[in-house]
């Protein structure tokens, strides 16, 4: 029987990616919650795993040559996990590059740009003094329009992103790409974006994944402790 995988994780973006990948992998889990609005990722015993003070992170006790290992960063995890289960990477050294590229592409470009939207465009100005600042606004807005305008015509030639098969990409790419109404996008000119959303969205293994422990996020807007935390260390 396969060892549980140990889980640090809040249920962001970020952390959905290895949720859902974990579900999607059908692999054991035990879940640590990483509460980030009151500080645990600067515990030490965290920062042993995640030395970037940043979830989520996994320690598979069956790791390399049967060792545990620990792993920060998503991409890096997600890499991992599909390498150990041989699942959603393709078949072909075609396939695995195909992935990889996009693989990099979200974590160079959709998650830090998409990011920075969420930041300029919900929680700075909700911050005390408020920092309502229209340049920032409408530079991480229009940067995550054009990103998904690559998307969507990377969409056009294919069902998933890599290819016509579903991958980590995807995974990484979908749970920032479906909070598009809040980084304030249209996507009704973008039709296969919008597909893919819905149909990665529709797979059993992505709901549970983004479910787990959905009842933990709560309003940054509204938590000034919170917002000290995230946005002043």
């Amino acid at each position: 029987m396969t060892a549980a995988i140990d889980l640090y994780y809040w249920p962001t973006p970020n952390g959905w990616k290895i949720s859902i990948a974990l579900e999607e992998m059908g692999l054991p889990y035990d879940l640590h919650l990483v509460d980030i609005t009151a500080g645990a990722q600067f515990d030490p015993d965290f920062l042993k795993i995640a030395p970037n003070k940043r979830m989520p992170a996994i320690v598979d006790p069956e790791g390399p040559d049967g060792a545990p290992v620990a792993i920060f960063e998503s991409g890096a995890i997600l890499q991992y996990l599909a390498r150990k289960t041989g699942c959603f990477y393709g078949s072909t050294e075609r396939d695995r590059i195909a992935v990889d590229q996009w693989l990099m592409w979200q974590m160079g470009g959709v998650g830090p740009m998409a990011g920075q939207a969420h930041h300029f465009l919900q929680y700075a100005p909700a911050m005390d003094p408020p920092q309502d600042l229209p340049y920032a606004k409408d530079r991480y807005r229009a940067e995550v329009a054009r990103l998904y305008g690559v998307l969507d015509r990377r969409l056009a030639e294919s069902a998933f992103v890599a290819g016509d098969f579903y991958s980590i990409a995807d995974m990484a790419i979908w749970p920032w790409a479906h909070l598009w109404k809040r980084q304030e996008q249209r996507i009704d000119d973008k039709p296969h974006f919008a597909r893919w959303i819905e149909t990665v969205g529709a797979r059993p293994a992505v709901q549970r994944g983004r479910a787990l422990a959905a009842e933990k996020r709560g309003n940054i807007q509204d938590n000034k402790a919170a917002q000290s935390l995230l946005f002043k260390r």
